[in-house]
């Protein structure tokens, strides 16, 4: 390594360390300023890397190569390497005499790290697809920052509600024979002549029996939306045989719990990366949290004893009837059909809101394509990303079971695929996701809150025990300076 080269990688090691310390407090530089700092390399070549550090990745990223190579006349070669110090690898290998990435997949809460030093950049956008016509709001505003876009939005994860639907049938039976057998309130005078109101009883329907057609009408117009909705189907259903609780979910991780505060905790804004704009002690948080904390009387969910794979185990098995699930819930399902495990028929939701007056969010968290500020082949590189999450992102979830950012491609809709693949009637499931992703609020990108989803995973489960909200989201406000 030359000595200009080492006095660059001094430098770098001495920038993350300011970075990690001060985060997104330092000043952001101008286009025209970070662009100074980068190599300016035009000249093209017909070959380009792409690092990632998910094994799942290699069928896909190997196979849009090959078709990338077919289409363009370019080769595409994937690398897979180790997410221990990803971008620091990534930055070495830029600087040093090594084969550097021209792209890579990064998560989007690591986008400012990777912004502020050079290894991503203002993306070019060759097809004008990095906007709120071709993805949805949730997705542009993952791969902003400041605004600028500076990643292609290529996966995600976020939540949604599963339901077996099965059961809710058998809810929505018993509530209307109910209300087949329970008569008119009639006026009567007791023994001292005063006025008393009396629910009479229709003996004569006692066997009623609902149509499906009428089960089906009445789930329809009282499914439940909100978490009150949720505990009334549990004070009257009589569960069959074999439901342990009406709701489980994994109440200790932070993803699956996030939603209960994500309309009201602010933490960067919808982009994840304003460090002057943090509010988590508001008045509706703190009354989120307080119906969050109220819920440990109704489920009774041991959060030490409780995971997400123990808890999709048990919605398999028909031991609960809802609970929280992400993206790669639907391919998991879908393998326990077909093995049989998984015998009744389910549903997948929007989030529930928290009450008819406190709103939900979901988190979110996305994978996109980013194009390195040191790359000679930036052109290029821009077009395969286009590629990946454009022309081929209808090959993702074949792939690799990972859901695309892309709304307009399968398998949100079936478009003629070939026999074997979901149905386009299941595809509904996949737009519930689209549609909970769209509003989601991503993962922030600042480094500042780098250990404020830890903090804050403690804060739930301390407030699932029943500790002070307004304490404990002082102390977390605190504890990261807002």
């Amino acid at each position: 390594m030359n000595l200009e080269k080492k006095l660059v990688a001094i430098a770098f090691v001495a920038l993350m360390t300011i970075l990690t310390i001060f985060g997104s407090k330092m000043e952001l530089k101008k286009p025209e300023e970070q662009e100074s700092i980068l190599p300016s390399w035009t000249e093209d070549t017909d070959t380009i890397h792409i690092w990632y550090s998910d094994e799942s990745l290699t069928d896909y990223l190997t196979a849009a190569a090959t078709a990338f190579s077919d289409a363009e006349g370019v080769h595409v070669i994937p690398r897979l390497v180790s997410q221990s110090e990803y971008l620091e690898n990534i930055y070495r290998e830029s600087i040093e005499d090594g084969v550097l990435p021209d792209c890579y997949i990064l998560s989007n809460d690591q986008l400012e790290k990777a912004y502020l030093t050079g290894l991503a950049v203002e993306v070019l956008d060759p097809s004008g697809i990095c906007n709120e016509q071709s993805f949805s709001k949730g997705a542009i505003s993952a791969v902003s920052y400041h605004g600028r876009i500076i990643g292609y939005p290529m996966s995600y994860e976020t939540s949604a509600l599963l339901y077996n639907r099965d059961y809710l049938r058998e809810w929505a039976r018993q509530q209307l024979i109910k209300e087949a057998t329970t008569g008119e309130e009639v006026f009567t005078q007791d023994e001292n002549g005063e006025a008393e109101s009396v629910t009479t009883t229709n003996t004569g329907v006692e066997a009623f029996e609902p149509e499906d057609a009428d089960i089906e009408r009445y789930l329809s117009e009282n499914f439940p939306h909100t978490m009150n909705d949720i505990l009334n189907v549990a004070d009257g259903f009589d569960a069959p045989e074999g439901v342990e609780g009406v709701m489980k979910w994994a109440v200790k991780d932070i993803f699956y719990n996030y939603w209960f505060v994500g309309n009201y905790m602010i933490v960067g804004g919808d982009a994840g990366d304003d460090g002057n704009n943090i509010d988590i002690t508001n008045d509706e948080t703190v009354q989120c949290l307080e119906f969050y904390e109220s819920l440990n009387q109704f489920f009774s969910i041991e959060a030490d004893s409780v995971n997400y794979e123990s808890v999709i185990k048990d919605f398999e098995d028909g031991k609960i009837i809802f609970t929280i699930g992400t993206t790669d819930v639907i391919s998991r399902l879908e393998e326990a059909e077909r093995e049989g495990i998984l015998t009744y028929d389910y549903g997948i939701a929007r989030i529930p809101e928290i009450s008819d007056e406190l709103k939900s969010r979901s988190l979110s968290v996305t994978n996109a394509v980013v194009v390195n500020g040191y790359s000679k082949e930036i052109s290029l590189a821009n077009r395969f990303a286009t590629f990946i999450v454009s022309d081929y992102a209808g090959e993702l979830y074949d792939w690799t079971g990972k859901v695309p950012a892309n709304p307009y491609v399968y398998p949100y809709a079936d478009n003629g695929r070939d026999e074997g693949r979901i149905s386009a009637g299941d595809s509904a499931q996949f737009v519930t996701f689209s549609e909970e992703y769209a509003d989601s609020i991503p993962l922030p990108k600042m480094m500042k809150t780098g250990n404020f989803w830890v903090n804050l995973e403690i804060l739930f489960s301390k407030v699932w025990k029943g500790a002070d909200v307004s304490e404990q989201l002082s102390e977390l406000s605190e504890a990261i300076g807002a």
